[in-house]
């Protein structure tokens, strides 16, 4: 009867001789969007020229490069990544040391007697026999032991396969957390800053507004204006006043989550950043890059794609386990019964010789393990797909956002305009006795507004320029000669 072309022990014979590595060789992650093209919501304000690294330079804000350089050479985040590749690290250590021989030395002194024969022969009072050690035997043995797991079907191969990826991981999930830091950062002192801003311009509004209720109660008194007036420019006082409250709130809340992002406690930047200037502008034109530089660049799509290549290992190190274990084994040393003749050339003594292990017989354990590989391997190249199309939706969402609220600054902008030719008007007026003072403190008011809803579209856009960056995987430095 002829052997069956897919017997396993024939594709055992195969790969002891052949000395292959048994599961599915990784060939790079599947291709989830075409490598070349341009952003489809790219405008006229982005370039699709390599992207600024360090993007926070291009806002022109020392003190915003003071906070970040702090974050990255303090913040416990990265501490904690930075740990975990070193862990990885050691594990790739430990899978490549497994694959060679395993030593141990040994020594032992062992004392045996027949309880039977001691008791008998005190009992009789003989002095027959070892007198000198009661009927008992001593011995003393040293060795050196060594094994070694041949790897035919490449179990430990794959193991260090599957380290390796593990280290690539971790050292993209540093990057990761460098990128997500850097932007972190960034929203928070823009918030900040943004917060002082609205707070400077809504305490000129308070005081506008507190000088409308004097002129329109002086008004009423004389007749000019009626209790209704006056109750609605009070009532307009009291909602400016209300949003003081809630912008202190925001100040402190930003300074705390600043000192905790650079490792401080609370209050530790109070002092320093008392008087943060103006939110910082973007800049005019922003390098993006394309979408192929995105893929390589971003973080997370390398991590996703690590995770990959060690769920793939893992299979072949679980399809290896299938196969026989070959290890050679041996032992050399020297055994005595008295210590001075223990390195006699006599009493040497070694064991050698190849261990064969082998479960061909275990109910479907290993190949349950098997297909749990490969379902877990299956799972990893799904999770990579989703991050690719998750990663190319936040950069077009990223880019979409920032242009629509480029447009939004630019109409504010002209409202902000037109506001405040209102108030000059409203002065000439008031100069030429066809206004009254209320004209131009109400005019002042809506200046004031216009202002501050300026303020905070100019705050949303740098925000949104900050998001962008995060959003291209920026903000880490390729490690030199990688």
């Amino acid at each position: 009867m002829s052997p069956s072309r897919n017997s396993p022990l024939a594709a055992a014979v195969a790969l002891l001789l052949g000395g292959c590595a048994v599961g599915p060789n990784y060939h790079g992650a599947p291709q989830v969007t075409p490598a070349a093209g341009d952003f489809k919501r790219a405008d006229a304000a982005t370039a699709s020229a390599e992207p600024v690294t360090q993007w926070w330079t291009t806002l022109n804000d020392p003190e915003l490069n003071h906070l970040i350089a702090a974050t990255l050479a303090a913040n416990p985040g990265i501490d904690v990544a930075r740990a975990r590749v070193r862990e990885a690290r050691a594990n790739l250590r430990q899978q490549t040391a497994t694959g060679l021989p395993t030593t141990a030395a040994d020594a032992a002194y062992l004392r045996t007697a027949n309880v039977g024969s001691l008791l008998g022969s005190s009992g009789s009072g003989s002095a027959s026999g070892s007198s000198s050690s009661g009927g008992g035997l001593n011995l003393y043995v040293v060795g050196f032991d060594a094994s070694w797991e041949l790897d035919f079907f490449g179990g430990n191969r794959r193991a260090v396969e599957g380290a390796s990826a593990a280290v690539s991981a971790s050292e993209a999930n540093v990057a990761d957390a460098t990128v997500t830091l850097t932007a972190e950062v960034a929203q928070s002192y823009i918030q900040l800053c943004d917060a002082r801003q609205r707070l400077a311009l809504t305490q000129q509004n308070i005081d506008i507004d507190s000088r409308l209720v004097e002129l329109m109660k002086v008004r009423r008194a004389g007749g000019a204006a009626t209790d209704l007036d006056v109750v609605r420019i009070i009532n307009q006082l009291d909602t400016t006043r209300a949003m003081v409250p809630a912008l202190n709130a925001t100040i402190t809340e930003q300074l705390n989550r600043l000192a905790a992002l650079t490792a401080q406690e609370p209050g530790a930047l109070d002092a320093e950043l008392a008087k943060v200037g103006p939110v910082p502008a973007p800049p005019a034109t922003t390098n993006i890059g394309d979408p192929a530089a995105l893929l390589r660049r971003r973080p997370d799509i390398r991590v996703a794609e690590r995770r990959l290549a060690q769920q793939t290992a893992a299979v072949g190190q679980n399809v290896a386990a299938e196969f026989p274990k070959v290890s050679l084994f041996g032992t050399v040393g020297f055994a005595a019964m008295h210590p001075q003749d223990l390195f006699n050339s006599g009493n040497f003594t070694y064991l050698a010789g190849p261990l064969l292990q082998w479960t061909p017989w275990d109910f479907g354990r290993l190949r349950a393990r098997v297909a749990q590989a490969r379902s877990a391997r299956d799972e990893a190249e799904a999770n990579y797909r989703q991050t690719v199309l998750n990663a190319l939706a936040d950069a077009e969402t990223s880019l979409a956002r920032y242009g629509q609220q480029r447009d939004a600054v630019t109409i504010l902008g002209r409202a902000r305009a037109s506001a405040e030719e209102a108030y000059r008007l409203t002065e000439i007026r008031l100069r030429g006795g066809t206004a009254a003072t209320t004209d131009v403190l109400d005019a002042d008011t809506r200046r004031k507004q216009a202002d501050l809803s300026y303020q905070q579209a100019l705050a949303e856009l740098t925000q949104d320029y900050v998001a962008l960056q995060k959003s291209l995987g920026l903000g880490w430095a390729q490690p030199a000669g990688s």
